[in-house]
């Protein structure tokens, strides 16, 4: 079972529109493959979008999951580990899993999905106090971090995308220690080329404003308890302009980026599952009109129709061609999961 954590520190990377399509396309690609998706954020955008986005009642779908018994999404298996958090109980993992395609025709047959949940944010408080608890003999935090891990030890999938939240919360905490890989999407602005650094002090404790931190870190944690830390396996250059690409105003940015990552690959490749910047990133344009349509219709690049399509009772315009840069887009980052 190979897992990726798709995550940013930061919001507005395109972070679950990239998920989206590319986990469409990877399951498409790979229909042999047995895929499970995660969705770790509050928000369920991603989950939202797999049930049948706008247009196909994707949210009144992922209502119906949530309002089963138990919920059936991550919030409703973190409910059963809040009485019992540091030693795992007895329970059916499929309770807690749904087949997107049921409720979503264009979705791969061989995807299946743990919904997200606005319970997480009030989840995460009980998950901090129980963190943090000083019990003998046990080792709260792990406990607790390991939520996600003993979940994933009762299934059987080929590969595993956890959709995340654009924090460092307890619940984006379980999801990069169930990890091993991050895809890490970023935007190409100045705020973004600072994400990468803030990205690496949060996983590896790098670069920290005070040594006083250091023993606090994720890091320090999981290497206290003799356990690996997710690699780099790929930086996402997200919405470069339509039609000018890198070559744009953007240019001097991404440079940066890239001096930036290779600076950190020569000095801790450890933590990179590349070694050398051009095997490890990949630039996505801007998706513009083709992008909203798709998530609207929860319909990726590779079985959307074309041409005047409606979405809110408005009629749009989606080009072909538009449609096809957007989906080679797409194939390439799929290229680099693997």
């Amino acid at each position: 079972m190979i897992t990726y954590a798709i995550w940013n520190n930061k919001g507005g990377t395109g972070k679950t529109s990239l998920a989206f399509q590319t986990i469409s396309r990877f399951a498409e690609l790979n229909s042999d493959k047995r895929v499970l998706v995660i969705d770790m954020c509050p928000q369920a955008n991603l989950s939202e979008i797999l049930l049948g986005g706008q247009e196909g009642g994707g949210s009144k779908n992922l209502l119906m999951c949530q309002g089963q018994l138990p919920r059936c999404s991550i919030g409703g298996y973190f409910d059963i580990r809040l009485p019992a958090p540091f030693s795992s109980p007895d329970f059916e993992a499929n309770s807690f899993i749904t087949t997107p395609h049921s409720y979503n025709p264009s979705i791969p047959t061989n995807i299946d999905l743990i919904c997200g949940d606005p319970l997480l944010e009030l989840q995460a408080i009980a998950m901090n106090t129980l963190a943090n608890a000083d019990l003998p003999g046990v080792n709260a935090w792990l406990g607790v971090i390991d939520w996600l891990k003993d979940f994933l030890n009762k299934v059987d999938y080929d590969y595993v995308f956890i959709d995340t939240n654009p924090s460092f919360s307890m619940y984006t905490q379980i999801a990069l220690a169930a990890s091993q890989r991050v895809v890490l999407p970023v935007m190409a602005d100045d705020s973004s080329r600072r994400a990468i650094q803030n990205a690496f002090s949060l996983i590896y404790g790098l670069k920290l404003p005070s040594e006083v931190y250091a023993k606090y870190t994720f890091a320090k944690k999981l290497n206290d308890a003799v356990r690996e830390l997710p690699k780099i396996h790929l930086i996402i250059k997200n919405r470069l302009t339509q039609y000018m690409g890198a070559a744009s105003a953007y240019h001097a940015v991404l440079t940066g980026i890239d001096s930036d990552v290779t600076a950190l690959i020569k000095q801790y490749p450890q933590y990179f599952n590349f070694t050398a910047v051009k095997k490890g990133t990949v630039g996505v344009r801007d998706f513009g009109t083709t992008g909203i349509v798709s998530f609207a219709r929860g319909c990726a690049f590779s079985t959307m129709p074309t041409g005047k399509l409606t979405i809110s009772g408005h009629r749009v315009q989606v080009k072909p061609d538009y449609r096809d840069q957007s989906l080679e887009a797409i194939d390439k980052v799929v290229s680099k999961l693997i």
